[in-house]
Order: C-alpha cells, then sequence, then structure tokens
C-alpha cells in the first residue's frame, strides 16, 4: 500500500465548516484561533457561521480552506496516526498545493497562512481589475474545448484554467468571452456547461499583476526541502529540493493551467494506490473516481 493525500482548493469551503472540529479537536482549535491572531480577523466565525458572502470572498476563503484542511489533518492524526505517518505523497488543487507543501514542511502554518492570505488579496485585486470568470465544460476533450477557446477570440479572451480529469475542463477569461461559451460548447457536444461562482478568470495570465506580487512574497519567506513527494499544479511534476523552482512555480500556478488530471495519473503510475482527500468536500475523490474507477479514496472531512 502506497498512500497519498489530496488537499482542496477553492470552491469546496461551506458554512459550517470546522465547528466539530474546533469543538472537539484541542490541535484544530488551536490552529483556528492562531489563524485569527494571525490574519486579525476571526476566521472561525466566518467558517462556522458565514455569512456565505464573506466566506466565499476569494480573500477569505483561500486561507478558510487552508486552515480548514490542516484541522482536518490534526483529526486524521489523533484517530489514525499510522495513516498519517505511512502517507508518502501529496498534491493539492491550486490552493491545495500550499496545504500539501506545509504538510511535506516546506512551509510551516504560520508562514504558509501568510502566503495564502497574501495570495488571495493578490487574485482578488487581479479579477476586479477586468470583468472575468471561469465556466467548466463536462463532456469535451482538450482539443474541442481548443477550438472553443479559438471560435470565442473575437470576443475576448479565454484559456483552458483547470484540466481536472476526462471530459472535465474548465475555462477562464473575460466575461464577454465566456458570455459565447455555452452555446458553442453545446453545439460541440458538451453534456454541461456550468458558470462557477468565482471572482476572477483564475490561471489565466489575466491574473497578473498577482504572480509578481506572489513572487516577491514568496521570496521573503524561509522554505524547506519537502520530506515526502508533492505534485505541482503547474506541470505535474514532482518538487524537488531546489527552493527557488519551488517559489517559480507556486508564482507560475497563478497564471498557468492545473494540470490535475496529469498529476493524478502521475501519481497512479508512480504507485500511489490508496488516497485520502483532507478537507471540505469530496471533489478530488469524485475527480480521482474519473480517472480510476478502483483506486479507494477516503474522505476526511473538516467537519
Amino acid at each position: 500500500m502506497k498512500v497519498a493525500f489530496l488537499f482542496p482548493g477553492q470552491g469546496a469551503q461551506t458554512v459550517g465548516m470546522g465547528k466539530g472540529l474546533y469543538e472537539e479537536s484541542a490541535p484544530a482549535r488551536s490552529l483556528f484561533d492562531r489563524a485569527g491572531e494571525i490574519l486579525g480577523f476571526d476566521l472561525k466565525s466566518i467558517c462556522i457561521d458565514g455569512p456565505a458572502e464573506s466566506l466565499e470572498a476569494t480573500d477569505v476563503s483561500q486561507p478558510a480552506i487552508f486552515v480548514a484542511s490542516l484541522a482536518a489533518l490534526e483529526d486524521l492524526k489523533a484517530s489514525q496516526p499510522e495513516v498519517v505517518a505511512s502517507c508518502s505523497g501529496a498534491a493539492g488543487l491550486s490552493l491545495g498545493e500550499y496545504t500539501a507543501l506545509v504538510f511535506a514542511g516546506v512551509l510551516d502554518f504560520e508562514t504558509g497562512l501568510g502566503v495564502v492570505r497574501q495570495r488571495g488579496q493578490a487574485m482578488q485585486a487581479a479579477a476586479l481589475a477586468s470583468p472575468s470568470g471561469m465556466t467548466s465544460i463536462l463532456g469535451l476533450d482538450e482539443a474541442k474545448v481548443d477550438e472553443i477557446c479559438a471560435r470565442v477570440a473575437g470576443s475576448g479572451r479565454l484559456w483552458k484554467a483547470n484540466m481536472l480529469g476526462p471530459g472535465n475542463i474548465v475555462v477562464s477569461g473575460d466575461k464577454s468571452a465566456l458570455a459565447e461559451v455555452v452555446a458553442v460548447a453545446t453545439e460541440l457536444g458538451a453534456m454541461k456547461v456550468i458558470p462557477l461562482a468565482v471572482a476572477g478568470a483564475f490561471h489565466t495570465p489575466l491574473m497578473k499583476p498577482a504572480d509578481t506580487t506572489l513572487a516577491s512574497v514568496l521570496a521573503a519567506c524561509e522554505l524547506h526541502p519537502p520530506r515526502i513527494p508533492v505534485y505541482a499544479n503547474v506541470d505535474a511534476s514532482v518538487h524537488g529540493t531546489n527552493l527557488d523552482a519551488i517559489r517559480a512555480s507556486l508564482a507560475l500556478q497563478v497564471t498557468s493551467g492545473v494540470r490535475w488530471d496529469e498529476s493524478m495519473r502521475r501519481m497512479l503510475a508512480d504507485g500511489f494506490d490508496t488516497f485520502y482527500e483532507i478537507g471540505p468536500g469530496r471533489v478530488l475523490t469524485g475527480l480521482l473516481k474519473r480517472i480510476d474507477r478502483k483506486v479507494p479514496c477516503t474522505s476526511v472531512p473538516a467537519r
């Protein structure tokens, strides 16, 4: 058995997450309380009580999911320490890559939380600078999604942002281009086309200058070589021991497509056969099942 942990990204947040952990787990409670001190606002109350509009803001949801996921990890450490000890690889979707790097010892909790907070603020600012968004397309391969991007180019810029699994691709770009996606994707045979409730065109060049801001933040942070392999979103490679290369990859991630499908396939090829999704939601479990239905993936919720 070769165990890997997966950590969710933005969009996994739900009002009420972490309530049970905060009430029942001293280590989880400590994480939420420390986060409130570092951030300067009561993150725990927003996670547990909302309102949803506050929790869904990019600069709040990113630290919220980060902390809630690590709180769920503390719960697993207490209930099944042998599972945590046996984990030999990790990956995280977008924001979740930071959670994976904290688990792997690259960043400590305080540093990671500070970076995630500033990342969320920079991405929120970039989103506000240009009317943009994201749309999920189900049932088309990459070639057909490339065709969609080309066909709507006269109306605005559009990119493949998240390659999540077979027939599951998220496009990201100008709202003027997104307005045409439903018709074109449906014509090409898409099963579903779903506009996403996000602030802007994440994982595209429209996120500039958030990447430059993030690069400056990361340059000032102390990093350590990962103690286990962590798979990078930008190219599905394993982060090595070159810390500047890790910084560069994380900065590039903001403006680049997420190669999640490729990352999961590489983990499977590398022999990982037992997965745990740690944090709010079960999105990553569903994505993995679409790649290989037989691979077990256990949810460790931010209850």
